[in-house]
């Protein structure tokens, strides 16, 4: 599975490659309480078909009915972008399902260009991230390469949103935590990639759509190339695997990096990291360990949950409080009962 972004990039692509009619609708200014946010996106085909989404689900249904002829509707018009609003009113909101208050503004492209969807796909292929950006009163729709995520933007007349490579995760060892953690992150929309130099652990591997990449793990972090969307998590509690990895992934601008372990196993980590491979307590602000919120997990599955959190956390910019890291609320439930 990949991200919905692409999918819906990919799929207005090969709808107009062949031949047939679509446009591209994007969430462009919420008021209130939104199902959806800004940025997100949806395609919708003259005959009706969908992919992506705006809403919960009533507002894809009033656009079928609007601009396509799935319902003997007047079907797919042409012409410039066009804004639309639903949710202006209490009953409209209501009709819509949209929560109480709430307001959202869509921009419809009836005429994507396919030679600009091609161009686009082909540089996010490629690992870069871009900005795009639309005009709304000439309809023209433009590319740069960026080194930043940006804010998506819109001021009424341009519409302005990045849009990257697929989020990637790299997992150093194999094992049922792994198991569970790459189960996850593909259907959290990663590309999920697995190296493990161990026939032993690799040869039962068993989840399908992940990427197996031979060589030993700091090889492969260098080969990995980790962008600002890609996140490294090692999990095979060997310091000879893992911290070699780790040591190539800070210094790489991957937006996640982390490692299993407990508090004294992380401990002696960035003891070793720092005496024998000359980081710093300030290189290794971003290495996160013990990895996961804490939520007294147990087991793998347990885990691959907490862990999953923290890293979705990172990856959608979300400060999370001291109380749920590991290491401060085990350091709490300890001090609770010598109480």
């Amino acid at each position: 599975m990949e991200s919905i972004d692409l999918l819906v990039l990919r799929t207005t692509r090969d709808w107009l490659a062949g031949g047939h009619r679509a446009l591209l609708a994007t969430v462009a200014r919420t008021w209130g309480s939104s199902p959806r946010p800004v940025g997100s996106m949806m395609a919708l085909r003259s005959d009706g078909r969908v992919v992506g989404s705006v809403s919960g689900g009533c507002i894809e249904d009033d656009l079928i009915h609007r601009y396509t002829s799935a319902y003997g509707g007047p079907g797919m018009p042409s012409g410039q972008p066009q804004v639309v609003r639903y949710g202006v009113s209490a009953d409209e909101a209501h009709r819509f399902g949209l929560p109480c208050g709430g307001t959202l503004e869509l921009v419809l492209e009836f005429a994507p260009a396919l030679s600009h969807l091609e161009q686009l796909l082909a540089s996010l292929d490629s690992g870069n991230l871009m900005c795009r950006e639309l005009d709304l009163h000439t309809g023209a729709a433009s590319l740069v390469a960026t080194a930043t995520p940006q804010l998506f933007r819109f001021d009424g007349q341009r519409l302005c949103s990045t849009l990257g490579p697929g989020y990637r995760l790299l997992l150093i060892g194999a094992g049922a935590l792994a198991e569970y953690l790459a189960t996850m992150a593909l259907f959290n929309g990663f590309s999920v990639s697995l190296c493990d130099p161990r026939p032993e652990y690799t040869a039962g591997w068993s989840i399908p759509g992940v990427t197996l990449l031979p060589g030993m793990p700091d090889d492969v972090v260098r080969a990995f190339k980790a962008d600002v969307r890609s996140a490294i998590v090692a999990v095979s509690h060997d310091p000879k695997l893992d911290d070699l990895a780790l040591l190539e992934a800070l210094h790489s601008p991957a937006f996640y990096i982390g490692a299993i372990g407990s508090r004294r196993n992380s401990q002696l980590r960035r003891e070793r990291l720092i005496e024998h491979f000359g980081e710093s307590e300030a290189s290794l602000q971003r290495l996160h360990g013990p990895i996961g919120i804490y939520i007294g997990s147990k087991t793998p599955a347990e885990i691959a949950v907490s862990v999953m959190a923290e890293l979705l956390a990172a990856k959608n910019d979300v400060h999370l409080p001291g109380a749920v890291n590991v290491s401060n609320a085990k350091e709490a439930e300890q001090l609770a009962h010598a109480l």
